[in-house]
Order: C-alpha cells, then structure tokens, then sequence
C-alpha cells in the first residue's frame, strides 16, 4: 500500500500520551481566531511526507498564497514514537501550533489546556463536517472540540468464497449478523478439521461497541463493557477458540500477522479496505480471483470509522493563522484531493456523495470505495477517546486469560474494566 496503515487507521495507532508530560502554565496564545491571519506558523504531520510531499508543499503553497504575510514551515514525524514526541513537545513548551493528530492523542492535551476548543474559537465551520467526524474529537467529562475532523477510513470484511465453499456454505451469502458469523465459523473449523480458522483476532474494545456493548458511562468517568452483553461477546469467542474456528495464534496476532494468514489461506475472513484489492492480486492471485467482500458486522447497525484530525495548540501566537490553516488543510476541497491520491476518505459534510465516492464502473476496487463512503455518513469511533494504549493492554491480557480458560469471560472483563478505570483515574 502506498501509505503506513498505522497512519491511516487512527485503531491502530492509539497511543498513551501521559497528561502529566503535559503541565499546566500560563496560556501564551488567545482563543481569538477572527483577528488578521498573518505570521509564521509550524504544522505537524504523522508520517505523511515520504509519500505526499508535492501534495502538502502544494496545499502550503496554496495558502500562503490565498494568506500574503503568511509562512507555514512544515514538519513531518516518524510513525514511531509519535505519542512520545508530542508528550516531549508539550512538556517542552514546543508544541507546533497545528498538530496532526488521533482522537486519543487530543483528549491529554485538551484536560492539560494545549488543544484549541473550537466550539469556542471556529464554531462556524461545524457545519462544514460530518456530525460523528466533528464529535469524534469531544471528550467525555469536557465540554468543547479540540481538534479539526481530517481523514477518515473504514472498510469491509473480505472472505475467502472457495473456503466457505468447502465447508459447504453459501459464498454468495456470507454472514451478516453475530449469530450467523458465529454458527458458520464452527461449520467451517468442523469441516476443515480445525485446520481453518474464520477469524485471527481477539476481540477488541471496538468489536464490543460493534457488539453493541456500552463501553463507558455517559459522564466518561467508568468503562461498562463487563455487562452482559460484553461477557455474551466474549464467551462466543470462547467456544470459537475452543473450536479452532479463531486462530490459534489470535492472542499475539497482529493486522500484518493476521493478514498473512488470510493470504494464505488459514484464515477464511479479514478485516481490510479498497487498499488490500491490489495486494492480494499482485501476492494472492488465487486468493483474488476468490475474494468475497461483505460489509462489517454490527449489532448497532452503524460500522467503526477510524478517524485522524488536526488541532490548534492553544498557546499558539498566531491563532487566526492556526485556525485558518487548520480548517484549510481540512476543508472539502482539500480532503477531496487527498482521498485520490490515497484511499481514505473526507470528513467534510457532502464529500461523499461525489461521483468518485458513488458511481460504479466494474472493478472491486470502485466497489469498495462505494460500498465504504456509504457507510460512513453514520458510522462512528467506537474506540472511547479515553482508551489509553495501556488499557488496550489490559483489556486484551485479560482477554487471553478467558480464552485460555484460566478466567471465566467474566471475571476477565470485571479485572480488565477494574484496571482500565484505575488507570483512567490516573490520567487526571
């Protein structure tokens, strides 16, 4: 793919930012953006320039015109140790002003004051985005938005026709609900003698919301996902790794791993997106020609949207020139131009309904993009902003002690949620 996943799907990238690197201090910058927008700014991107320098020069090069008087000097990161680098930053005092971020990544700069509450200072551009990308910079217990909606990406679930076939299952039907997924894996881990698996993943904080679980109170002040729908969740995942129908090796998979497996045949179904279509034609051609694609499964009906954003530090001292930039890097032309060169997709209010995002012309790879503009318009971040890298940890260490059999799924999810919200009290 012509992008790092970890820079494209916000999941997969969450990571702990301690809010105690962050201080207090005095704010150097004014919540004021309708002043002149003039001066120097820095922006900060996550991994983005070995594969989009002419795009970003471009798009500076555009608002430096459209702006005389101002200079945006852009910095890029490496994937590794991001989280890291803006902790040093914020401790620092050498925040950029515009910042590339993940939801997780805002909620310990905005309770430390560092990230710009544009309810507050930009509020008029609401209307400009979709409503679940916009919320999807809120934090719980806060009021306020702290960062600009960017990118956003999903995708569908892809499974292997001539498996299902094999097990004597419909490959023009593939599951569409928990039930049905849950039943057609044991049938396939049966017929194959175990030696298939129809998934590679333990369950995640995401697959309980998909669950329809209620991950968190609605003040943002305890994690809920040990009810009973979250211990159902788990117990079926059980009987599925009993079974061998998820893969043995689940509990230390990860995507690169898992989709190996798939590859190869191990594995009957995989999460993935539009960009994994030529992967698997160039490395799998068999696989290709075999490929089914079906759409996430939800309980809620509403799929996962991963999501990237972009916030304004709050000290900045040229805020107009911050906000301006930052609403101009994510504005509905800009998105657009992004989303074809790399398969993403805009935040912006409209944007999928472009004939780029709805009409068909025969590949898969149209299809998919289709099929996941469509699903965005409602979709939503299940993954709370407040879920640390280390309670992902916590969770799925817990996860594989229920697995195992060395913990019932309850007691698993009563010392994950235990462990999460201890370290959630210590986030401030």
């Amino acid at each position: 793919m012509s992008i790092p996943r970890r820079a494209l799907v916000a999941a997969a990238v969450a990571l702990v930012l301690p809010l105690s690197a962050c201080g207090s201090g005095d704010s150097g910058g004014s919540t004021d953006a309708s002043g002149k927008v003039e001066g120097d700014i820095t922006f900060q991107t996550w991994n983005l320039r070995a594969n989009f320098k002419a795009y970003f020069e471009g798009v500076i090069a555009d608002f430096e015109k459209k702006y005389p008087g101002t200079h945006v000097k852009w910095i890029d990161q490496p994937a590794e140790g991001y989280a890291d680098k803006i902790s040093a930053d914020a401790a620092g005092g050498t925040l950029p002003d515009v910042v590339n971020v993940s939801p997780d990544l805002v909620a310990p700069l905005a309770k430390a004051g560092l990230a710009l509450d544009l309810d507050k200072s930009a509020a008029q551009y609401e209307k400009e985005y979709l409503a679940g990308a916009w919320a999807s910079h809120r934090i719980p217990g806060m009021t306020g938005t702290y960062a600009f909606p960017w990118y956003l990406n999903t995708g569908p679930l892809f499974y292997n026709k001539s498996l299902f076939k094999e097990a004597g299952l419909d490959a023009a039907q593939p599951p569409t609900t928990y039930d049905e997924l849950f039943s057609e894996a044991l049938q396939l881990a049966k017929k194959s003698d175990g030696k298939v698996a129809t998934l590679a993943n333990v369950p995640t904080v995401e697959d309980f919301g998909r669950y329809g679980v209620e991950l968190m109170n609605k003040a943002g002040t305890a994690f809920s996902f040990n009810d009973a729908k979250g211990i159902e969740l788990l117990t079926k995942y059980k009987e599925l790794y009993d079974a061998k129908a998820l893969d043995a090796q689940a509990l230390t998979a990860t995507p690169e791993s898992s989709g190996r497996k798939f590859l190869t045949g191990a594995v009957a179904m995989n999460p993935g997106s539009a960009l994994d279509l030529g992967n698997f034609k160039k490395q799998a051609p068999n696989l290709y020609r075999n490929i089914g694609i079906t759409d996430q499964i939800t309980s809620t009906g509403k799929v996962n949207m991963y999501v990237m954003g972009v916030m304004v530090n709050s000290r900045t001292k040229q805020t107009p020139a911050a906000v301006a930039f930052a609403h101009y890097v994510t504005d509905a032309r800009n998105q657009m131009s992004f989303a074809k060169k790399v398969a993403i997709f805009p935040s912006t209010a409209g944007s999928l309904g472009d004939p780029y995002f709805t009409q068909e012309d025969g590949t898969d790879e149209t299809r998919v993009r289709i099929a996941a503009a469509k699903s965005l318009k409602n979709a939503v971040n299940y993954t709370p902003v407040l879920f640390s890298e280390q309670m992902k940890t916590a969770l799925r260490n817990e996860v594989a002690k229920a697995l195992q059999g060395k913990e019932s799924p309850k007691t698993a999810l009563d010392n994950a949620v235990k462990a999460c919200d201890t370290l959630l009290r210590q986030q401030g």
